[in-house]
Parts: structure tokens; C-alpha cells; sequence
């Protein structure tokens, strides 16, 4: 009976092994695939450096909970991970297609922001139409700011935030002197709207910090399963 129960467990722990270097491969071709370094992965998912090795080399294999956020960060399946298929390549988007993108979303609103420039220049000459290009500024801002809240561009955000803030405020400003101007009036004290954006930028700053801090904290979960380790 106690041959019977080894040659069981060798058995199982055979199998075990084979299954923690299947993951391990499959980690390791999808972290090459992104370009990530073993610490840079780790640091994505609030682990160390060692663990990753740890995981690639076959000596362990990471719980359900880590797989899942492994299978999201590499855009694939929690399946293509542990099978023993060939790995599909990890969908990666590079940074430069990524600012390739924003540039030619910026040039579409510089281009509508030209065309009605140009529109309004031909109907009514003498107005203030190159107000429209501080608009232009501002819409192309809010395009920045989406594309750094959809991409995690931690640093882009923070810029694109803080400059619509004031942009905002200067279109604010300009607008209201160029209608008083229209009516045949004058605001001496309107440019008392640019106070607004102090506490607005520390409230920015703020945010910032406090999203950086939440990210670098690690989750208590993962704590637990670090000092099992």
C-alpha cells in the first residue's frame, strides 16, 4: 500500500512540475513579447522580481487570482497561459503608435479648427474667429487627457490635466472680453477667474499623488500570499 500511495504522488508531483513549467515558459514568451524586463513585470503587478523568476523557472507557479491579472496585462486567456499550445504573440500597441495616434487626432481638430477659421473669416471678416484656435488648444487637451486615462500615461495625464485647467481659464477670459467688446463694454475685473485655477491645481496635485501612492501600495491579498512565499 505504501508503494502504491509514492508511486501515486510521485506521480502527481511529476505532473505538478510539467504544469508549472508549461506557465513558466508561457510567462516568460509573453513578458519578452511586451519587451518587459522580470522587474518590470513584477512591478505591473505588485510583486518581486524574485517571484517572477521564481515562476519562470518552473520552482512555482502563481494562484488563480495572479494568473487572471498575468492573462489581462498579456491580453490573452488564463488557458493560453497554462496550456501547452504554441503562444500566440500578446497584443502590443508601441508607445510610438500611440503618439503617431494622438498627433493625428490633435491634426483632425487642427484641420476642423482651420476649416471654420476660415469659414467664418470669408462670412463675417473683422471678428475675432482666431478664437477658435484657442478652442482648438483645449479640444486637442480633452483628446490628450482621454488617451492618457486610456492608456495610463500617468505623467500625460497629470500635463494635460493641468493645462486644461488654465487653457479653460484663458478661453474663459478671452471670450468674455471679446463678446463686451461686441456689446460695446468692458471688464476690468475679469481676470479674477484665474484664481480659480489655484485650488483647481492643487486639487490636481493632490489626485495625482494619492493615485500614485494607492498604485504603489500593494493590496493586502497580495501581501498574504508573499509572506506564504
Amino acid at each position: 500500500l505504501d508503494e502504491i500511495r509514492k508511486k501515486w504522488y510521485y506521480k502527481i508531483m511529476e505532473n505538478s512540475n510539467q504544469i508549472n513549467e508549461k506557465i513558466g515558459k508561457n510567462i516568460a514568451y509573453y513578458r519578452k513579447t511586451l519587451g518587459l524586463t522580470q522587474a518590470e513585470l513584477a512591478e505591473k503587478i505588485n510583486y518581486s522580481d524574485k517571484s517572477v523568476s521564481k515562476w519562470e523557472s518552473g520552482n512555482g507557479a502563481p494562484d488563480v487570482y495572479i494568473l487572471l491579472q498575468l492573462a489581462e496585462l498579456f491580453n490573452v486567456t488564463v488557458n493560453d497561459l497554462v496550456g501547452d499550445n504554441t503562444p500566440k504573440k500578446a497584443k502590443n500597441i508601441s508607445k510610438g503608435l500611440h503618439i503617431f495616434i494622438m498627433l493625428l487626432s490633435c491634426g483632425m481638430v487642427w484641420l476642423v479648427a482651420m476649416g471654420l477659421f476660415v469659414a467664418m473669416l470669408l462670412w463675417k471678416p473683422g471678428y475675432s474667429w482666431w478664437l477658435v484656435f484657442l478652442y482648438a488648444v483645449w479640444a486637442s487637451l480633452i483628446l490628450l487627457l482621454v488617451y492618457a486615462c486610456v492608456w495610463k500615461y500617468r505623467i500625460l495625464n497629470f500635463i494635460a490635466t493641468s493645462l486644461l485647467i488654465w487653457v479653460s481659464l484663458v478661453c474663459l477670459h478671452l471670450t468674455v472680453n471679446e463678446g463686451a467688446k461686441l456689446v460695446g463694454e468692458y471688464f476690468s475685473g475679469i481676470w479674477v477667474v484665474y484664481l480659480l485655477g489655484i485650488p483647481l491645481q492643487v486639487l490636481e496635485v493632490l489626485w495625482s499623488f494619492f493615485r500614485y501612492v494607492k498604485k504603489r501600495k500593494p493590496k493586502k491579498a497580495k501581501k498574504a500570499v508573499k509572506k506564504e512565499e
